[in-house]
């Protein structure tokens, strides 16, 4: 008789392959995504790459039905993960078997699959919902605005709760295939290029595409009535716009901004490089907040944004936003920064070519306009914190760090971080220090000082600073700042803004 012998890490080695793993190697994903301003936004253990959205909206009650199937990898061992959604949801399945969910807290739906999931495997979460997003309060806020003839899902932070679920974080970008079913005679706008549409049986299918990454809170729903204008740029770009029939005054003055969107991107092309998306366009639905919204590809705008006749400049904001905040997005919301002093500093140099103020002059304005004394300037748009996420300082004093760079840098070394930064990170996350690596980088100068003084410091820089800056630097200018002629048009978006928090309830982004 032969015993034999097996060595200890001959037996280890065997067991492993006979015992599976264990079932504490599979734990819940995380019910947030890390978020320091939003704890609850997204959610951990895996990662979106895809969304196709199957919608049937009815105008008439608000009811909104959908079957959403998320594509995604899993990024640790699961044995329950989470979605955001508000609306309440009638199946979930999970690799095509029934998963069981629950829901908690305002927005989390917690799916426990059949069976646990490995890390990096491929994951496909099909979910059937229904509801009506106008009854859906998170927190007393609303990102759904009901119209006269339908309604529309456009908001920052949040907007993707309200119509699909969602890892809702710009952490997590995906492609998205939208479809939704409206009664004929009615549209349904969203991202990207509109792939096809047809009619059957009193109800008519539009098919919408957004082939690159794009932030959940990115994605945009309109259904009513609109007038479409659609042309095609130099370069083949679709280009579609749109505009609620009913406008009223608004109408004239909203269509003479917005029909410049093609002429606007191709002059931001010539500062931030070739535009990232797939498509251009803008929508102006009959809605009562006054803000308007990157939503990729076509963004948001309000009708009271042209209550005062014609604006290119929020046109210019909302698309400069198209590289810097939609193809380069935040990382953390505290970031905001990367996102609106970006924009705001676009518009001031659209006023420069326009010939109604060069960007000098308008940081100058800026600085000289605000007594040190002012709250504006505790403000830190660096590191804001969630309540002054959308203060005016983190537009203006955002933009004063760029003209401080500027000048500090010199036009050549700024135009080459403007234009290489969002290609280094095209559809892609980043934090502010990852902005100030880069631009020490280009210029090979020493910049984290000058960022603290203009992005973190809770004081008005002290007239050195400035002057070093060349920003208020004459000390023959008059005491009483004279604003620039395009001030008027930029500043427009902050005071409606403002508002709109107050009256309406409903979170402002721009």
């Amino acid at each position: 008789m032969h015993r034999r012998i097996i060595v200890p890490s001959a037996l280890a080695a065997s067991l492993l392959l006979a015992i599976p793993a264990s079932a504490a190697d599979f734990v819940p994903g995380a019910p947030g995504i890390g978020d320091s301003y939003y704890p609850a936004s997204g959610n951990g253990g895996y990662d979106v790459s895809h969304y196709d959205l199957r919608l049937k909206y009815q105008p008439a009650t608000d009811l909104l039905e959908g079957t959403a199937t998320l594509v995604a990898t899993t990024k640790q061992n699961l044995s329950r993960f989470n979605l955001d959604l508000g609306l309440k949801v009638s199946e979930v399945r999970v690799n095509g078997r029934p998963a069981a969910f629950t829901t908690s807290g305002e927005h989390e739906l917690e799916v426990t699959p059949a069976t646990p999931l490995a890390k990096g495997k491929s994951l496909s979460v099909v979910v059937r919902y229904a509801g009506k997003p106008s009854e859906l309060k998170i927190g007393g806020w609303t990102a759904w605005h009901r119209t006269p003839d339908g309604g529309v899902a456009a908001q920052e932070p949040d907007s993707a709760v309200w119509w699909f679920p969602s890892n809702d974080h710009p952490l997590d970008k995906a492609t998205f295939d939208v479809s939704v079913l409206v009664p004929d005679g009615t549209q349904a706008i969203s991202n990207g290029v509109l792939q096809s549409q047809s009619t059957k049986l009193g109800w008519t299918r539009f098919n919408w595409r957004s082939n690159k990454p794009q932030a959940p809170y990115l994605a945009t729903l309109a259904v009513g009535k609109f007038d479409i204008t659609t042309d095609t740029t130099a370069n083949g770009l679709p280009v579609l716009n749109a505009y609620s029939k009913d406008l009223g005054d608004n109408d004239g003055a909203a269509r003479a901004s917005i029909e410049r969107t093609a002429e606007v991107a191709e002059w931001l092309e010539s500062v931030y490089g070739p535009y990232p998306f797939n498509s251009l366009g803008g929508y102006v639905p009959n809605v009562t907040s006054g803000y308007a919204l990157e939503t990729q590809t076509r963004p948001f705008y309000s009708p009271r944004q042209f209550a005062n006749g014609a604006n290119v400049s929020v046109v210019v904001h909302e698309l400069a936003h198209q590289w810097y905040g939609d193809s380069v997005s935040v990382a953390d919301w505290k970031d905001i920064w990367i996102n609106e002093g970006f924009a705001r500093y676009s518009q001031w140099l659209w006023s420069e070519k326009e010939g109604e103020g060069t960007a000098r002059e308008l940081a100058d304005y800026v600085y000289r306009s605000r007594a040190a004394d002012d709250p504006f300037w505790t403000v830190k748009p660096g590191d804001p914190g969630a309540e002054n996420q959308f203060d005016v300082a983190v537009y203006d004093r955002g933009a004063l760090a760029l003209q401080a760079l500027r000048d500090e840098v010199g036009d050549e070394d700024f135009f080459a971080i403007l234009k290489g930064w969002p290609q280094e990170h095209a559809y892609g996350n980043a934090h502010v220090a990852d902005f100030v690596r880069y631009a020490e980088r280009v210029s090979g100068k020493p910049l984290s000082g000058l960022f603290d003084t203009w992005l973190f410091q809770p004081v008005k820089p002290a007239g050195t600073a400035a002057a070093a800056a060349g920003v208020a630097g004459l000390a023959a200018a008059p005491r009483t700042p004279v604003a620039p002629k395009s001030w008027k048009k930029i500043a427009a978006t902050n005071t409606i803004h403002e508002h709109d928090e107050h009256e309406h309830g409903e979170r402002g982004g721009r």
